[in-house]
């Protein structure tokens, strides 16, 4: 093709890219593809020795649009930096009634679990069939090298694997059972909790308190928060649809999804961190329990500090907003 022709044929094209370059934000879907298609034509150019003009004006439209596109790149890495240091824990704090009402079905039945089956050794058997309680015993015996749930591999990171999707399985339940008005969050929050309870109560009277709760205290800080959570923006979606207001409900589920969904995405980073310790860190029955008790501690002033007072300073309306 002559470059007359081709020019021509391209033109209106370059001008638009040219135009969309020079404004301030380009966030236009069809940008990659405009791209890509600039830089066919480019190497077009060049592979039929069109004139030096052409050449160089193609060239430069190349190099302004890849520092775009990469600068576009640079402000979603930071979106996301953003949301761990501010967005993540001021969407907590702004839906904090939802929090303390998940906390509270949470950790009632479960420290109401764990007491009546201390004091009362059959109790377990009310929720859990007799082999779910000897997996239980052989979970955390003291004589174990491994702690915590029956290994099919002794590679600590297949069962890193399998953390993940039981966790994410446990709070993306809990968090979608919002959607039935919220019932179906209020029954994972206290089922979890009892059996959670019923678990401790039982182990703690057998005296197995030398490797359950070990085992229990580092995880626990980003596992069970991250539970609590998950259950708090259930109990958001739920609200908007049994108390509109003066929205639809689709309307109202669709305002309260954002912080939902925020909230979710960062339980959901809580729960990766949890099974990378539950995997590599709690399982261990060599470490000295001072120094899990130590780590443990430390992990949950962290947790609690974080979602304090992380983000005070931006106090933003609404993430994303």
């Amino acid at each position: 093709m002559r470059q007359q022709s081709f020019e021509t044929k391209h033109q209106k094209q370059w001008l638009e890219f040219e135009a969309s370059l020079d404004e301030k934000a380009n966030t236009s879907s069809h940008f990659p593809h405009r791209f890509r298609e600039l830089c066919h034509h480019l190497a077009l150019a060049k592979n039929r020795r069109y004139s030096p003009q052409l050449v160089d004006r193609l060239n430069e439209t190349v190099i302004k649009a890849h520092h775009r596109f990469y600068q576009h790149n640079r402000r979603f890495q930071l979106q996301w930096l953003d949301f761990l240091i501010s967005g993540f824990p001021c969407a907590i704090r702004r839906n904090r009634r939802f929090v303390y009402v998940a906390l509270a079905l949470f950790l009632i039945p479960l420290l109401g679990m764990a007491i009546t089956c201390y004091h009362n050794e059959e109790f377990i058997y009310s929720m859990s069939a007799p082999d779910q309680v000897r997996e239980y015993e052989s979970m955390y015996d003291p004589e174990n090298l491994k702690l915590g749930r029956t290994r099919d591999s002794e590679d600590d990171l297949a069962m890193f694997g399998f953390y993940i999707k039981n966790n994410i399985g446990v709070s993306f339940r809990t968090f979608a059972g919002g959607v039935i008005f919220g019932l179906g969050t209020i029954f994972f929050l206290v089922f979890n909790g009892f059996a959670i309870g019923g678990v401790a109560g039982h182990l703690t009277q057998l005296g197995y308190t030398t490797t359950f709760y070990p085992f229990v205290v580092g995880h626990g800080a980003f596992e069970l928060t991250a539970i609590v959570f998950s259950g708090a923006a259930g109990l958001q979606l739920g609200y908007a649809l049994v108390n509109p207001g003066n929205f639809r409900r689709l309307d109202a589920l669709r305002k309260a999804g954002r912080d939902a969904v925020s909230i979710i995405y960062g339980s959901t980073i809580m729960l990766i961190i949890a099974a990378f310790l539950e995997a590599f860190w709690s399982s261990s029955a060599s470490m000295p329990i001072l120094i899990k008790y130590s780590v443990g501690a430390v992990f949950w002033v962290l947790v609690i500090a974080y979602f304090l007072f992380a983000g005070r300073k931006t106090n933003r309306a609404s993430y994303g907003s």
